[in-house]
């Protein structure tokens, strides 16, 4: 069996006047993050571990934030292109583990509606994605409160 692994990362800024979008859904929080497309970056390290993993380069080359197409685009449409692009390739999704690391707000909650919601993007079952929520204990540009960062991994397979 063919297995491949893939490794992705994304950060932005947290900017007032923008929506917070995180794991495909909207959370109630006073900033967003800020980015050309609805910088959900969740997602984004999602889509670049799975280029990654089908050696198809990341997120930027496919999606560039130069391409007024894809400004404030829904992350999840990029997601299901991405998904798309692999499946071209001939590999299915195995599984996928995230760390997403935020002070602010809480994401505990919001962890089973992400879930639920990337499965359904990637035809999966939920028990194929493990969201995780962190801290970084107040240090750097996200302990300042001044962005969020994800981190992903995937395993994908050939059909």
């Amino acid at each position: 069996m063919d297995l491949r692994i893939g490794f992705g990362y994304d950060m932005h800024r947290l900017q007032k006047g923008r929506e917070l979008w995180l794991g495909g859904i909207k959370i109630e929080h006073e900033r967003g993050l800020a980015g050309h497309s609805d910088a959900d970056v969740l997602i984004h390290a999602i889509c670049d571990a799975l280029l990654g993993a089908a050696n198809q380069r990341d997120i930027g080359f496919h999606f560039p934030d130069s391409s007024g197409e894809y400004e404030d685009i829904d992350s999840k449409i990029l997601l299901k292109e991405t998904y798309r692009l692999i499946q071209e390739k001939g590999y299915q999704l195995g599984n996928i583990d995230v760390t997403v690391c935020a002070e602010q707000p809480k994401l505990n909650p919001y962890i089973p509606q992400m879930q639920q919601t990337l499965a359904a993007i990637l035809e999966t079952d939920v028990d194929n994605i493990s969201i995780k929520a962190t801290t970084s204990e107040k240090m750097g540009f996200v302990g300042r409160e001044e962005g969020i960062a994800a981190y992903a991994v995937t395993l994908i397979r050939k059909k």
